[in-house]
């Protein structure tokens, strides 16, 4: 009679023990969900970083386990950044403030090709967009060796996107002085007047109707030619043949110079 409570118990055992092994096994598994995510952070700058929450901070303050940035700091910052030019005179708050899905499309930037050739694949992320578009490029430089303007990290969708918008291409000429040249002058010659250099990279900026109707007056409309000459306004007193008071735009776009002219033109120059 005395061993049956020692049965008993041995039944009990065999009965809860599943019970209890499930249980543990469970929170294990519960534990894993807690496993903090490792941010993707930005590593040009030498004293600050921005990563893919949006938040910008120092080194010392990145969390050593997920390498994100404190919370508690303002997300999608945009401290020293033109929000017309979307452009920035520092590369991590460039980056911050290209993460706001207020400033930036997701669905845009999905289609967007990472570099020129059609083989090249997609942005998976906005923060490889913006990480990407906010470093200097050849549209912010001026001359080949000096920037246009101390906001030379812009996160504006690409000129060849089909998705730029007028805001974008005007953010652009932000550091150029737009003339309009004497009838039969060069643009070299147009910007020397002013003590300045034509900027050969931007003619193309200008080479667009929306553009030239905004300087000029295009009483005549806007034409497709040919010509060294172009973007330019032919003069009122043109021959009828030549369309006086168009605006004419090239189509071949290696023809754009700062030194070509035409004798009933004047061009619309690009000067820094």
């Amino acid at each position: 009679m005395a061993k049956r409570p020692l049965n008993l118990a041995v039944i009990l055992l065999h009965f809860y023990l599943p019970q209890l092994a499930s249980t543990i096994f469970a929170i294990r598994m519960d534990g894993s969900l807690l496993e903090k995510r490792v941010c993707k952070t930005t590593v040009q700058g030498r004293y600050l970083l921005s990563d893919d929450n949006g938040h910008v901070c120092d080194a010392l303050s990145v969390d050593p386990d997920s390498r994100c940035c404190p919370s508690r700091g303002e997300q999608f910052a945009c401290h020293g950044c033109n929000l017309d030019s979307q452009c920035c005179n520092s590369y991590e708050f460039c980056v911050s403030c290209c993460q706001n899905p207020v400033r930036t499309q997701k669905d845009l930037v999905m289609k967007l090709r990472i570099a020129k050739p059609a083989t090249a694949g997609t942005y998976s992320n906005i923060f490889d967009f913006c990480a990407g578009r906010c470093r200097h490029n050849s549209e912010s430089v001026v001359h080949e060796n000096a920037y246009l303007s101390d906001f030379h990290h812009c996160f504006s969708l690409p000129s060849n996107s089909s998705v730029a918008t007028a805001i974008h291409v005007e953010a652009k000429l932000v550091g150029i002085n737009v003339i309009i040249g004497r009838q039969g002058e060069s643009c070299d010659s147009a910007c020397k007047s002013n003590g300045q250099s034509c900027v050969p990279n931007k003619l193309l900026v200008l080479n667009q109707c929306e553009i030239m109707q905004k300087y000029m007056s295009c009483k005549g409309a806007c034409l497709a030619s040919i010509g060294a000459d172009q973007p330019a306004e032919v003069v009122d007193d043109a021959p009828r043949h030549l369309n006086p008071g168009a605006c004419l735009y090239t189509r071949t776009q290696s023809m754009l110079s700062c030194d070509g002219f035409h004798r009933h033109t004047r061009r619309l120059c690009p000067c820094a």
